[in-house]
């Protein structure tokens, strides 16, 4: 599966199957995303074809781009403004207006079930840190915070980096481990 970057890269060199790729890759997030403007599923459709054909027809003086997600909603949200600008000129009415319901799936009580299993988590994984060696717990600080390197955490800490390796391997294998036996009985008794 080609990553976005390269898909781009092949439609703007007039692949059309590249193109038709990101379009089946973003229909559902375009489609979800336009119809927060409440206008009707058909001007969403509409709209999402049209920077599909748009983009076919511009692909040559089309550049780069880092995130093909964010230009493709910078797009849709374009067409979809223009529409209702459209709109209000001809009917004087002002069409612009933005569907703040939740998603289906949310409710309250599950966003606090989410927060309190994470707040959990979280002092679990504190917890399991503490009880490492002084050693296993500054490589893994070093490491994984502090993005150093296992040379660069060898030379900080005045050992070879062979001893760096395994304290780090130490330090992950018991973390998992007891991360293991945790997540069980959490689950269990949740």
């Amino acid at each position: 599966m080609m990553d976005d970057a390269a898909l781009w890269l092949a439609f703007r060199e007039g692949d059309n199957q590249a193109l038709g790729l990101l379009a089946e890759r973003y229909y559902r997030t375009l489609r979800r995303y336009g119809m927060k403007f409440m206008v009707g599923p058909a001007v969403v459709d509409d709209a999402v074809q049209d920077i599909f054909l748009d983009l076919w027809q511009r692909r040559h003086r089309i550049n780069h781009t880092e995130s093909v997600k964010f230009y493709l909603l910078k797009a849709l949200r374009h067409h979809i403004i223009a529409y209702l600008r459209y709109h209000q000129k001809f009917t004087g009415e002002s069409a612009l207006d933005w569907d703040t319901s939740m998603p289906e799936n949310f409710n309250a009580e599950s966003l606090l079930i989410e927060q309190e299993t994470l707040s959990d988590l979280t002092g679990e994984l504190h917890r399991q840190l503490s009880r490492l060696p002084k050693r296993e717990r500054e490589a893994l600080y070093l490491r994984y915070y502090e993005d150093l390197s296992v040379h660069e955490i060898a030379e900080l800490m005045g050992v070879n980096r062979q001893s760096v390796s395994n304290f780090l391997q130490k330090a992950l294998h018991k973390i998992r481990s007891k991360w293991l036996v945790s997540m069980v009985l959490y689950l269990f008794f949740l």
